[in-house]
């Protein structure tokens, strides 16, 4: 390590430790902050023994000062660290706003209502964390409401509303109540037959194009003031199929001047020839558009507080209408923007991930190139950490950025005290062809087995592994004629000829930052070893000892990144791991 580096490596370190102190009002610890600072600055990880000797006395020093000391310090060297903190203190930790007139409701009731068209996508698990959330924090009910009530162009999925229902789960969620839309007709159908009766309705078999002329001019429908007794007629006719899908709808009468002509004399219901693919929904054919069916639901079912896109404020004011005319009172409705993520190359769009698994693209809905949440769930990631990430987004109406490196660092705290260190040397990577092919070479002299740690927590013990007569390591890892290169866990050694010589040094050659540390494998006994990963799959071998672990297991691949262990090997089967993330 040169003194460039090190000098990084101190002043990074002493941001990390008088962070942590400050955040937790205690002394730092080396463990606490040895993983984010190996994931904030990834090109500290290759000096793997030399940053922890490096990282202590820092964290000594921290120890040492006062509150006022380190507050002053940390404003010195990173003010927006301090910025920061200070915001966390002022929010009580609190990262959501509280929800508006909570407190007068006997209940804070909310609902995530999915269209059940496929799996959910990362943007998607927004809404249930945030809703779960607020549901722990008032104690309130949480409904997962499936709006289907469209069987044609956004075809329901019959494995989706499981598939849904299990991502809810996977974050860490109970619904209190599961519906589906599907289910409820009859109830849309009773409350348009009271709408109509009250004036409230008109069917209309205006061609689209001359209804959106009227609308847009300003000028009533030829079919508006229709007594409700051929409305009426018209509409059983509607729910007894006896139309042709375009052929006629029910709108709801609101103001045929009103200035955003959206919200003039909207589709309450249409016919769609489509059956349903829900067996218990297939003989329907007169379906609620989705405006009317949500909005009688979110009453039926008690929602005191709505959130939404904030490109659906006009659905709120359409729903007005129709509430006006029941006298209802409307939920409070919170609009927020997109959250965006563009740490993929496939777009973040149920349809178009879809078309990629139907063309080969993508192996499934858990490749890890997809951006969904049973991607996530088998590389790794555990739900809380995707939900504290997306609590930290809050609520505004603009469009946010969501950054992975965010659900990574949560995750990392989740999982780094149980992760159990590993070594796995890459032999080829797809698309990347600075890695590989691994290079073998003979032992001369040395121990006949290596020692290496379990875990950095010195109390986890070490993991033996068995040298025989040769290692493999990375090909950049190999050190130039003569040079020496420390073994991680075995010692020091001199690449001489063809082969690494054992020599007699003992650690201070590496703290000194003479040499560098390298992972390695034995050439006799590794694990094949495949890591999938979401630029493409990387192949190369691991320690024998992973063949002793449970699949769903984690472990971190030193100086590569943490892994879940998917498959395990069978006689020469490979082992397939799945990264997490650094």
């Amino acid at each position: 390590m040169d003194e460039e580096i090190r000098d990084r490596v101190e002043e990074a370190a002493e941001i990390d430790a008088l962070f942590n102190a400050l955040k937790h009002d205690s002394d730092a610890q080396v463990g606490a902050i040895m993983g984010p600072l190996m994931g904030d600055n990834p090109e500290f990880r290759e000096y793997g023994d030399q940053i922890a000797g490096v990282v202590a006395p820092v964290v000594e020093r921290v120890n040492d000062m006062d509150a006022e000391e380190k507050r002053d310090r940390l404003g010195e060297l990173a003010p927006e660290r301090l910025e920061a903190l200070e915001r966390d203190d002022e929010a009580d930790e609190r990262t959501l706003p509280d929800l508006p007139n909570a407190e007068d409701y006997d209940e804070v009731r909310m609902r995530a209502a999915p269209n059940p068209n496929g799996p959910w996508h990362i943007g998607h698990a927004r809404m249930p964390a945030v809703i779960g959330t607020y549901k722990q924090r008032y104690d309130g009910s949480f409904i997962v409401r499936f709006d289907d009530t469209d069987p044609e162009t956004k075809r329901p999925d019959l494995d989706a509303y499981d598939a849904i229902l299990d991502d809810v789960d996977y974050l860490g969620f109970e619904p209190d109540e599961v519906l589906r839309a599907s289910d409820r007709l009859e109830t849309y159908y009773d409350h348009a037959r009271e709408l109509i009766e009250q004036g409230g309705a008109y069917t209309c078999t205006c061609p689209q194009e001359a209804f959106s002329d009227l609308k847009n001019s300003g000028e009533a429908c030829p079919h508006r003031e229709k007594d409700p007794e051929r409305t009426r007629e018209e509409f059983e006719a509607m729910v007894d199929g006896e139309y042709e899908s375009g052929e006629i709808v029910l709108r709801v009468k609101t103001d045929i001047e009103h200035k955003n002509p959206a919200l003039r004399d909207w589709v309450a219901f249409r016919m769609i020839d489509t059956p349903h693919p829900r067996e218990e929904a297939s003989e329907y054919r007169c379906w609620p558009m989705l405006d009317f069916q949500s909005g009688i639901d979110d009453h039926l079912t008690g929602v005191t507080h709505i959130i939404r896109g904030i490109d659906l404020q006009d659905s709120a004011k359409r729903q007005g209408f129709v509430y006006d005319y029941f006298g209802w009172d409307y939920p409070e409705v919170i609009h927020w923007g997109h959250v965006q993520v563009d740490a993929y190359d496939v777009s973040m769009s149920t349809s178009t991930i879809k078309a990629k698994i139907e063309a080969g693209a993508l192996d499934g809905w858990d490749d890890p190139r997809a951006p969904t949440l049973k991607s996530l769930r088998r590389r790794g990631i555990r739900g809380e950490a995707i939900v504290d990430a997306m609590a930290e987004l809050g609520t505004s109406t603009s469009n946010v950025d969501l950054s992975m490196t965010s659900i990574y660092a949560n995750n990392r705290e989740l999982i780094d005290e149980e992760a159990d260190r590993a070594f796995f040397v890459r032999d080829s990577h797809a698309g990347d062809d600075e890695i590989g092919p691994a290079v073998e070479k003979p032992i001369v002299g040395g121990p006949d087995a290596g020692q290496p740690p379990v875990h950095p927590n010195e109390d986890r013990g070490r993991r033996e592994i068995p040298v025989e007569d040769a290692v493999l390591v990375e090909a950049g890892d190999v050190p130039a004629e003569g040079e020496r290169v420390w073994l991680k866990g075995y010692g020091c050694v001199r690449h001489t000829g063809d082969a690494f010589e054992c020599t007699d040094d003992d650690i201070e050659v590496v703290r000194e930052g003479d040499v560098e540390v390298i992972h390695w494998v034995p050439a006799e006994g590794a694990v094949p070893t495949r890591m999938r990963t979401m630029d493409g799959d990387v192949t190369g071998y691991a320690e024998p000892g992973l063949r002793d672990y449970e699949s769903d297991e984690m472990v971190q691949f030193v100086r590569v990144g943490f892994v879940r262990i998917d498959a395990l090997p069978e006689s020469d089967d490979e082992l397939v791991t799945y990264f997490a993330h650094p």
